[in-house]
């Protein structure tokens, strides 16, 4: 069913109803006059570089994005942005920024949040914004830890993890964050590490151009109480070895001189060889528009906590119709009697007289 079937206004992209400008705009315009706080070496200073670098290629104007955070280091964002911005409570950022999309259409609403606070308290408001297509953008930065509360371990820490909280080890299972996200249906997945400002800038870009719920997954270096958890994916001999870069149309493969690719098996998941032993013939082309999760949720199995094989890029991204055009367009046809008359609804049948 395509949004025309519904009675919507059909929409190419996420920015169609933000207002745009004309004037080029650069990055400083969109640093605030706020000291910029996090522990020498910490990854957000990348990632907020890299934010305030990409905001402008979009040519919005900066009244109409919000940042919205929830608690956590990386939830000081808003402070740094020279955008509106909120720092909400803890794990609720998808529900206000839910709020926001729903009554305004004219606004690029992004929320910020780590793995404890979206992934922990914050659970049931991720998945059910990715389930309802909110046209939302989150950037879920990964640390493995609680860094603000200082070291307890966190929803995506990996087994057996020693923290304050884990003397002797942690006995959890851990998220898979892209898994879980595909696992809500959300319309647009992505990877990114922290260093790595073109293709987080390159996925950063496709999410904002989406229309519906997006998801950027960011691997982020706690240098204070999980320092080097993402070393293996920035040295470039390993990195080589154990980052699956995501091309759409293109075979997925790689290493030093693309001599590793990636191959279906027999019950419809994905596993990693040599091309040679592979061959070419037989290697997975990426397609990320594939409408059905199973595909790139097999994408999202390859490699463990480890490291040792860790897919990048966009794994999903698909169309359909968004929860907050469908609830506009239901008020709209409330307002214009096309639909039940409000007043009908109010005080109909289902009423009833207390008497005393």
């Amino acid at each position: 069913m395509t949004a025309t079937d519904l009675g919507l206004p059909t929409l190419q992209g996420g920015l169609d109803l933000v207002p745009h400008t004309d004037e080029p705009q650069k990055a400083k315009e969109y640093k605030s006059d706020q000291e910029v706080r996090w522990c020498p070496g910490c990854g957000d200073y990348v990632v907020l570089n890299t934010v305030q670098s990409f905001l402008p290629t979009l040519g919005l104007k900066r009244e109409n994005i919000v940042f919205v955070s929830g608690i956590g280091c990386s939830s000081r964002f808003p402070y740094y942005l020279n955008t509106y911005g909120m720092h909400s409570i803890h794990g609720r950022a998808p529900a206000i920024a839910t709020g926001l999309a729903t009554t305004r259409p004219d606004l690029s609403v992004w929320v910020v949040t780590g793995d404890g606070d979206a992934l922990s308290i914050g659970g049931n408001h991720l998945i059910h914004a990715l389930r309802r297509n909110i046209n939302i953008k989150i950037l879920l930065f990964n640390n493995r830890i609680y860094g603000l509360t200082k070291g307890q371990y966190s929803p995506t820490s990996e087994p057996g993890k020693v923290t304050k909280s884990t003397p002797m080890g942690s006995v959890d299972t851990p998220f898979n964050p892209v898994s879980l996200a595909l696992g809500a249906e959300a319309t647009f997945v992505a990877r990114a590490l922290d260093s790595d400002k073109a293709g987080l800038t390159e996925v950063l870009t496709a999410a904002a151009q989406h229309r519906g719920s997006a998801i950027v997954e960011i691997y982020q270096n706690c240098p204070i109480f999980n320092d080097g958890a993402f070393d293996v994916l920035k040295d470039k001999d390993e990195a080589a070895q154990r980052i699956i870069p995501l091309r759409a149309g293109e075979p997925i493969r790689f290493g030093r001189e693309g001599e590793y690719g990636v191959t279906t098996t027999g019950w419809g998941g994905f596993e990693v060889g040599k091309v040679s032993e592979i061959g070419e013939d037989n290697l997975v082309v990426h397609d990320p528009s594939i409408p059905d999760t199973a595909y790139a949720f097999a994408l999202s199995r390859i490699g463990d906590q480890h490291l040792n094989h860790t897919p990048t890029g966009i794994f999903r991204q698909v169309q359909r119709p968004t929860y907050d055009d469908q609830a506009r367009a239901q008020v709209e046809d409330a307002r214009t009697a096309k639909g039940p008359n409000l007043q009908s609804l109010l005080t109909g049948k289902d009423t009833w007289t207390v008497v005393g």
